[in-house]
């Protein structure tokens, strides 16, 4: 499992999103946002447009059994819009908690911590 981590992490920060689709249900169901793989597509490449070099970095990893705790630190420059908000060109550095469900090499389950507020806080937004 952390092998497989470290290659979805790889696939992430490469901003591959086809590779990172490989590593996700179809029906993924994750808390408090939209489920289905295309969602979870969706906010990454919204991510990725603001932030064109988003990293994340992980700190620590936490496997048992099928799934996997993660905590990481992601940041980046806000080069695009962001839902609206243009580019402040201010660099982004948030401590971010996942939890994942892990069945047959595909995430079935994520939750997280709401990065949303902190990057808006540190955007000025």
């Amino acid at each position: 499992m952390r092998e497989w981590y470290a290659e979805f992490l790889d696939a992430c920060n490469r901003h591959d999103l086809t590779a990172v689709r490989e590593f996700v249900a179809p029906g993924v169901r994750r808390a408090h946002l939209p489920g289905g793989v295309e969602s979870w597509i969706s906010d990454l490449a919204e991510l990725f447009h603001a932030f064109p070099d988003w990293q994340w970095k992980r700190i620590q990893l936490v496997v048992e059994d099928d799934r996997l705790a993660a905590h990481l630190r992601g940041g980046g420059r806000h080069l695009g819009d962001l839902r609206g908000t243009p580019p402040t060109r201010r660099r982004v550095n948030i401590a971010e908690f996942s939890m994942y469900r892990v069945e047959r090499g595909l995430i079935t389950e994520h939750t997280s911590s709401d990065s949303d507020p902190l990057i808006r806080a540190q955007l000025g937004i």
